[in-house]
């Protein structure tokens, strides 16, 4: 049941953060993988800056933080 939840707040986290980067999403598939790896990293760079999350909220926002480091990161490289 983790894996759905996991997902379901991967698929949010990608679909918010395309908004919130001004972009238009990258489809269901594309903001869900967006929002999965994006939650990866936050939860990565969360653990670096010693944060801690918990619950449903603060994991939502850990993943849209991260998705949108991705967005960024996957434009520069766009860019280059």
């Amino acid at each position: 049941m983790e894996i759905v939840w996991f997902l379901l707040i991967g698929l949010a986290a990608g679909w918010l953060a395309g908004m919130l980067m001004k972009g238009g999403g990258f489809g269901l598939l594309g903001d869900m993988i967006v929002g999965v790896i994006g939650a990866l990293l936050g939860g990565f760079l969360f653990r670096l800056l010693g944060i801690g999350i918990s619950g449903l909220l603060g994991t939502l926002i850990m993943a849209t933080i991260g998705a949108m480091v991705l967005i960024a990161l996957l434009r520069v490289v766009k860019r280059a």
